[in-house]
């Protein structure tokens, strides 16, 4: 009998899995607290995991596997939860990771969140960045502070993500979620054409490159509640992230903008809980 993703999936649920691996050669892996669970199967065919793919994968992402190697797209489980997905090729052959991504959102006493950041929710403009590394919660953080804002604010906020991750719906606010290579080319001109849709809010999946970086900075300078994300380790080495980015000769003029518009830095990490069951989330927060 063919081992269906479905039933995989149902597992990775059950078991509060964060992430799903599946690799030719091996059977499935799941992540669990950071530690990885190879699970009860027979290791899987190269057959296998390209029928998985087929079955998750739109015909237009599969035809980027074809072309470029991979890919990446959310997938939604039914109602249980949705997954963020990475298809790619390891030794010519179809690999997947899978990470969990609950329908519930988060609050701020749940993810374990200072009071204190709520006050930075009501501010009319500024950059607010949160680091960490990756599967440190970054996505999950920025999630709970867009509800946040969604359901207490009047105001339209812009989301900007490579893939759309958590869904929120129109509360107090309107969102407009944008997905990379489904509505927009790139986070850039995304931001861009959203300055041009009267938001008050917006939210960058990843400040990855310069030209996101300084369409950021644009979007905060002009009057507008930024969130972004990086993957640094703290204050200090997040503000030298983004200056470093650009030329030597606009650090200087950046260093100024930042000074002027970052309002926030949240830096996080998962750490083991003391009763050994499950990770906790730690701030270092800088305003």
């Amino acid at each position: 009998m063919m081992l269906e993703i479905g039933e995989l999936l149902r597992i990775v649920v059950e078991r509060n899995s964060s992430d799903l691996h599946l690799v030719v050669g091996k059977p499935p892996v799941l992540r669990i607290d950071g530690r990885l669970d190879v699970l009860d199967y027979e290791p899987l065919k190269p057959e296998d995991t390209e029928r998985m793919m087929k079955s998750i994968a739109s015909p237009a992402h599969q035809q980027r596997v074809r072309e470029v190697g991979g890919t990446e797209f959310g997938f939604a489980f039914g109602d249980l939860a949705r997954f963020r997905v990475s298809v790619y090729r390891e030794k010519g052959r179809i690999s997947i990771a899978m990470r969990l991504i609950p329908y519930k959102l988060l609050t701020f006493e749940e993810i374990g969140l200072s009071e204190k950041i709520k006050e930075l929710l009501y501010r009319p403009r500024g950059l607010v960045l949160v680091t960490g590394p990756t599967g440190s919660g970054k996505t999950t953080t920025l999630a709970t502070m867009i509800d946040y804002i969604n359901t207490y604010r009047d105001c339209h906020i812009i989301t900007i993500e490579d893939p759309i991750e958590y869904y929120h719906e129109h509360k107090r606010g309107i969102v407009s979620q944008r997905e990379l290579g489904v509505d927009v080319p790139s986070f850039a001109e995304a931001i861009v054409r959203g300055l041009r849709q009267d938001p008050d809010v917006m939210m960058v999946g990843e400040m990855r490159d310069l030209a996101t970086i300084e369409a950021a900075l644009m979007a905060a300078e002009t009057g507008h509640l930024v969130f972004s994300t990086l993957h640094t380790t703290g204050a200090a080495q997040t503000i030298d992230r983004i200056i470093d980015a650009f030329p030597t000769e606009r650090q200087e003029q950046v260093r100024v903008q930042v000074s002027s518009y970052l309002i926030a830095v949240i830096s996080q990490a998962l750490l083991p809980r003391a009763t050994g069951s499950g990770r906790v989330a730690a701030f270092e927060i800088m305003v």
